[in-house]
């Protein structure tokens, strides 16, 4: 079959739906799927500085010892700020993403200095393939949440704001190296009918499906839309978690596989 399948790869067009159904034949390799994910929010944590920052750094200490951690960080208000003037400016979508980009940088090294004690490296992505080895040395690592897509984000069906910002860029690594766990750090609970900060009324909803989350399409979601949509096409990183970082324990519950907040599943 795979010799049959490589003549085919050589001679026949790489948009063919059946040739790219014949490389299906293998589930996706593992490479990392004792690590975990996490993603510290911009505007949700780092924007409240000290209060906020100093007890989930504290909580990722005290994981160390037992569990591996790829942790990437959000933009905050500050990229929202450097949006708006790009915006008013006529900047593109893909020089609004490397502006936001430098944001979730800044972030990233805030959280790789608050660590350094214990030796946690800051990884940009020429310097993905070490990640194996910084996990095995020091059990965790530091990246910007922002994917590097830069001047090649696709444009938004609706407006200017890049479409894959920090959520979906601490997705695609969990996908990307089959990670045990993509677990999202906010300020809320998880995820809610309506946003709770602006509607009492919202109801919690602990656990639900990407197709439905996407059949409901509620005003107000918690990770970004482009998670979710690339959920329904994903082979390993089917499910992610959503809690509220500002209870401490939480983060110590979910890498213990603890039910805590909102688990979005694939199906």
């Amino acid at each position: 079959m795979i010799e049959h399948l490589t003549n085919k790869l050589l001679k026949t067009n790489l948009e063919d739906p059946d040739l790219l159904l014949g490389t299906e034949i293998y589930k996706p390799n593992k490479i990392l799927p004792e690590a975990n994910v996490i993603k510290i929010g911009g505007q949700s944590f780092m924007d409240r500085g000290r209060k906020a920052v100093f007890p989930i750094i504290q909580e990722i200490k005290e994981n160390l010892s037992t569990h591996k951690m790829i942790i990437g960080t959000g933009a905050g208000t500050r990229a929202r700020h450097a949006y708006s003037v790009g915006v008013d400016m006529g900047m593109p979508t893909g020089v609004l993403g490397l502006l936001g980009t430098f944001v979730s940088i800044q972030n990233a090294k805030m959280i790789h200095y608050l660590l350094a004690d214990y030796g946690i490296p800051y990884i940009e992505p020429g310097g993905f393939s070490q990640l194996p080895l910084y996990l095995k040395e020091r059990n965790a690592a530091i990246f910007f949440g922002m994917p590097p897509y830069t001047y090649w984000q696709r444009n938004p069906e609706i407006g200017k704001i890049p479409p894959y910002r920090t959520d979906t860029g601490c997705y695609l690594i969990s996908e990307t190296y089959g990670t045990k766990n993509m677990i999202y750090i906010k300020d809320e609970k998880g995820l809610y009918t309506n946003d709770p900060k602006k509607d009492k009324n919202a109801t919690f909803i602990p656990k639900i499906t990407a197709s439905e989350l996407i059949e409901r399409d509620l005003d107000d979601v918690v990770v970004e839309r482009a998670v979710i949509e690339m959920m329904m096409s994903a082979k390993n990183g089917r499910q992610i978690q959503i809690i509220n970082g500002m209870e401490k324990g939480n983060l110590t519950k979910a890498l213990n596989g603890e039910h805590v907040g909102t688990i979005i599943t694939s199906n």
